[in-house]
């Protein structure tokens, strides 16, 4: 998958989403789009669950060797050994907050070295991703991922380690707008004929973007803030 990504947060990296095509990009569940663009979250009755696409954690590679130069080589060649690796394992690598950019031998660079919280340490932080679906669900997919981390050799006094809690991500999510559409239209219509003959049902906001939470261990909810308004016929 070779696409940006977008990441959705548990039981919830970075342009201007206005300016996205999230038809075709890789989000993150963590830093979810209403929490970019400040949208009012009331979440609706009707919304579109599924399983994510992927299974994503952080993960950092540190390195506390004393000469900088060094211990700077260290991590970079540790990192490229995870790139070479990755697909043996079966995971992808990305990097990023809130749309993910899938991370390769050729942009190994855009990957930035930072300080770490001990003196004469540095670290660079990145994306596992495991694919769910099928036979693998979310328990399976942190094994491979945890199986990948410890697979991946250290280099000098270089060492990679899982960091904090794992995410979803979802690719496209503005793809399933008019599946949410016509579930809400679906279930307009059925209000509206339980209202009886005085009295319709209207649909407001169906024109605002596709958003997402976290559904379960490997599930996601996208759904449109709509609001549903019973109004008396005339």
């Amino acid at each position: 998958m070779m696409k940006a990504v977008l990441v959705i947060a548990a039981l919830g990296l970075a342009l201007p989403v206005a300016a996205q095509d999230l038809a075709s990009q890789e989000v993150v569940v963590t830093g979810s789009r209403v929490e970019q663009d400040s949208y009012e979250r009331d979440m609706p009755a009707v919304g579109l669950r599924r399983t994510a696409d992927f299974l994503v954690q952080e993960v950092v590679i540190r390195g506390d060797t004393r000469d900088p130069k060094l211990r700077g080589t260290e991590i970079r060649q540790m990192l490229a050994r995870a790139v070479e690796m990755a697909g043996k394992h079966g995971v992808q690598l990305a990097f990023g907050d809130y749309i993910l950019t899938p991370l390769t031998a050729a942009n190994l660079d855009e990957v930035t070295l930072s300080n770490d919280n001990r003196p004469d340490s540095q670290k660079v932080e990145f994306l596992v991703k495991a694919p769910l679906g099928g036979k693998e669900s979310g328990a399976s997919a942190e094994k491979r991922i945890e199986a990948y981390v410890d697979a991946v050799p250290e280099v000098g006094r270089a060492q990679m380690d899982i960091s904090g809690d794992s995410s979803l991500s979802i690719v496209g999510p503005d793809q399933y707008r008019l599946q949410i559409a016509e579930s809400v239209m679906a279930d307009a219509r059925v209000l509206s004929d339980r209202m009886g003959a005085g009295y319709a049902v209207t649909i407001e906001g169906l024109n605002m973007p596709v958003l997402w939470t976290r559904a379960g261990p490997a599930d996601v909810m996208l759904y449109i803030p709509y609001k549903l308004v019973i109004v008396p016929k005339p």
